[in-house]
């Protein structure tokens, strides 16, 4: 432990740490631009120069490391000097454009140069000019304001994965630009923007929007995807602004994938429910709250006397908060229904059980091997993607059995890729091969790699958690890890996936018969169960549907009556990670129009109905009664014994996952993320030997295929060869009206060209 002097302060820190590093310790600032706790060391800035006892010249603070005895000065004349040298060559080419800039108020530049600029430039020359590059719907670009700090550089080579600036150029004639100019599409793209020190990458749908001090700030929680990144939510005249991370560095860390950084314009949608609605003779009509509720409960209690409890069916988003599913759970019991479901993209008898990662979060990064079953990572949790990155980097296998061998954001070292059918059996011989039976080379390869190492994980995706055999996938994965020392995780598919089964609300499958009524909680049934068309024509048909939605949507199809409740930012309440970590959270803004907290909607359901246990006052007071003392004991990942599902085996089986920007009605409603790459229209996609047996042929210069399952209607559909699907499969994304009428997912399909 070198004994470190900065400043007259003396202190011991750990070898091979930077001056910078450990001037932090001490609370010592000292002024940088292209260091940057996460990221490798540039040096380029040479803001950070500061003055070290018997060194030739000033040195970079963020590239000196730490020696015993060494002493540093950083607010000498000489270090003064050397900083303000390096501030005037960084201001000759900057433009004097800070009344319109947005990062005004937020800059580094303008922080730094009032302390280190000078009164006036000496610098007579033209300044340079650099045009502006595209980088796509969610980034702005004003690259004459680049200092070329490298920090966006750095993030998509070292964190995100993927390389997609560059620096070409040299001297003041270098640019960051992207490769071809083509647009920037990884899902963590918008790290850049906080990234960037000054104004030359900033946010699109915030831009001009608003200046930094006229913004409040709230924390949240993300409501999409089971990490639960940690939010600051900046708001505005009630309204929200923009979201950044909060640094948490067991979840989050300090970055924010573009899923929770920008689905906050989805809140303002023009669909948005502010007032309750019921169905008069086929119109829809505003009413105030009581005459709503009086409906609704009224329709609902004539439906449960005439037919029974079990004639009603309540279904949730699994990203509704642990209170609002501890009441819908609690109502659906006390009016005697059984049929209760909050997971509805999943499979199995196992879903019940609370199913988490097995882990901490933050120890994703310290895992040697990690067999990953079924996920399409990148877009389901793009964070954790990052993390499994940062393990790969440090050395870790990971081995992927998928239907499609995706280009992921680390080295693969093992890949099975197989049509959905044959996962169980290529799981088979994994186990197989780990107890030293002979087994196939790809089974081999990854039992090899998971006797090795000493930190391992058997993880679950969303694929495989919806596939026909989910419980038997479970079975086998449990096996494997067992024998190889192996940590059995789920990555759930939403939110508070966990909290759902925690608090009980997942008991049946709703949509499996058809009910007389049903109550739909925060969910669009059609775009977000696992076979829409089906909950669609149960829905339509049903005598009464009682819709809680921030959203109308296509819900005035099959509803009787619509309740407006709030969305996360207006939203009080829990959710449970897939760490098993519970994260509450306020509301960041007031409720639009005449929308409630569900959870305070269903209190007053309950009421309605007359049921005891409903007189509840705050949301603390309902999580308190929902996840009593010792509810972590109930995570558990252990497979339960179930008979072996069999396989649906087909010619041509169908790849449907959900997409990145298509995971809940939030994010489906942000115009910025629904104009990107990932979020454009569904096409199929198969490799060569699959377009040539099904003969696809062309129309206007695309191949254009007709697509149904056995029972359902036919989509047509663009396809194009990709090499990377597995045979027999066929690539479609789900969730998105083009393809609801397709029917159950992970479904053989019949195709024609």
């Amino acid at each position: 432990m070198p004994l470190v002097t900065i400043d007259d302060k003396t202190i011991e820190v750990p070898a091979g740490i930077s001056v910078i590093e450990a001037a932090q310790q001490l609370g010592i600032y000292i002024p940088h631009f292209c260091y940057h706790k996460k990221l490798s060391i540039a040096a380029s800035c040479r803001m950070c120069l500061v003055e070290v006892e018997k060194a030739p010249k000033p040195l970079p603070a963020c590239a000196t490391p730490v020696a015993d005895g060494m002493k540093v000065k950083t607010r000498s004349q000489y270090a003064i000097d050397a900083q303000k040298g390096v501030m005037e060559f960084l201001l000759i080419n900057h433009p004097l454009d800070c009344p319109i800039c947005d990062q005004g108020g937020e800059c580094m530049l303008q922080d730094i140069a009032v302390g280190y600029g000078g009164v006036e430039s000496r610098y007579a020359e033209p300044k340079r000019v650099v045009a502006e590059k595209n980088l796509g719907p969610l980034i702005s670009t004003d690259m004459t304001r680049c200092i070329h700090c490298s920090r966006c550089v750095r993030f998509g080579q070292e964190i995100a994965g993927q390389m997609e600036l560059g620096m070409p150029g040299r001297g003041e004639h270098v640019e960051v630009m992207p490769f071809l100019e083509n647009q920037v599409n990884s899902e963590l793209s918008g790290n850049v923007i906080d990234l960037c020190p000054v104004g030359a990458l900033t946010s699109k749908p915030f831009r001009y929007a608003a200046r930094g001090w006229e913004l409040g700030r709230r924390l949240g929680v993300s409501p999409h995807d089971s990490l639960g990144s940690n939010l600051t939510v900046q708001v505005k005249n009630g309204r929200v602004m923009r979201v950044l991370p909060a640094d948490n560095a067991a979840i989050n860390e300090c970055w924010l994938s573009d899923r929770d950084r920008f689905s906050y314009q989805g809140l303002y949608a023009e669909d948005r429910l502010t007032v309750p609605m019921v169905k008069d003779n086929g119109r829809w009509i505003e009413v105030d709250w009581a005459t709503a509720l009086a409906q609704a409960a009224g329709a609902l209690r004539m439906l449960k006397e005439t037919h029974g409890g079990d004639a009603l069916g309540f279904v949730a988003a699994s990203g509704a908060t642990v209170e609002e599913l501890h009441l819908l759970q609690k109502l659906a019991r006390d009016l005697g229904s059984t049929q209760i479901e909050s997971h509805p993209l999943e499979r199995g008898a196992d879903r019940a059980q609370a199913r988490w990662l097995g882990m901490p979060v933050a120890e994703i990064n310290r895992l040697d091997r990690i067999l990953l079953i079924g996920s399409t990572l990148r877009s389901e949790q793009p964070l954790l993607a990052a993390r499994v990155r940062a393990a790969v980097k440090a050395g870790a296998e990971l081995s992927v059995l998928h239907a499609a061998n995706d280009v992921q954001n680390c080295k693969v070292a093992n890949a099975a890729i197989a049509a959905p059918s044959r996962w169980l059996a290529l799981l088979s011989e994994i186990e197989q091969a780990l107890h030293g039976a002979p087994a196939s080379v790809e089974a081999q390869a990854m039992a090899a790699s998971l006797k090795s190492g000493a930190n391992k994980a058997v993880l679950l995706g969303a694929v495989a958690q919806m596939h026909p055999q989910a419980d038997a996938l479970h079975a086998k994965a449990a096996a494997i890890a067992s024998v190889c020392g192996a940590t059995l995780g789920f990555l759930p598919v939403g939110a508070n996936s966990v909290g759902a089964a925690l608090v009980n609300a997942q008991s049946g499958d709703v949509f499996a018969t058809p009910r007389k009524g049903y109550v739909v909680l925060g969910m669009e049934p059609e775009l977000d169960c696992a076979d829409g068309a089906a909950a669609m024509q149960d829905l339509a048909a049903a005598e009464c549907v009682v819709v809680l939605t921030a959203y109308k949507g296509r819900a005035t199809e099959y509803a009787t009556v619509l309740l407006p409740i709030a969305p996360w930012a207006e939203n009080e309440g829990g959710l449970v990670n897939m760490e098993g970590r519970l994260q509450t959270f306020n509301a960041a803004t007031p409720c639009h129009g005449e929308a409630r907290p569900a959870w305070k909607v269903l209190r007053v359901l309950g009421n309605q109905f007359g049921l005891a246990g409903f007189d509840f006052d705050t949301a603390a007071a309902v999580r308190a009664e929902a996840l009593p003392e010792g509810w972590v004991n109930g995570l558990n990942n252990a497979a339960s014994a179930v008979g072996q599902e069999a396989a649906i085996v087909g010619e041509i089986e169908w790849l449907a996952e959900t997409p990145i920007y298509a995971v809940d009605a939030v994010a489906r409603r942000a115009m910025a993320l629904q104009a990107t790459a990932a979020a454009a229209a569904p096409v199929a996609t198969a490799n060569a030997a699959m377009l040539a047996q099904i003969g696809a042929g062309t129309t206007g210069g695309k191949a254009t295929i007709r697509v149904r399952q056995a029972a359902g209607l036919a989509v047509e559909i663009i396809v194009r060869q990709e090499d990377c699907v597995a045979d027999g499969v066929l690539r479609i994304a789900a969730g998105h009206w083009h393809t609801v009428s397709l029917g159950a997912r992970m479904g053989v399909l019949e195709v024609e060209a």
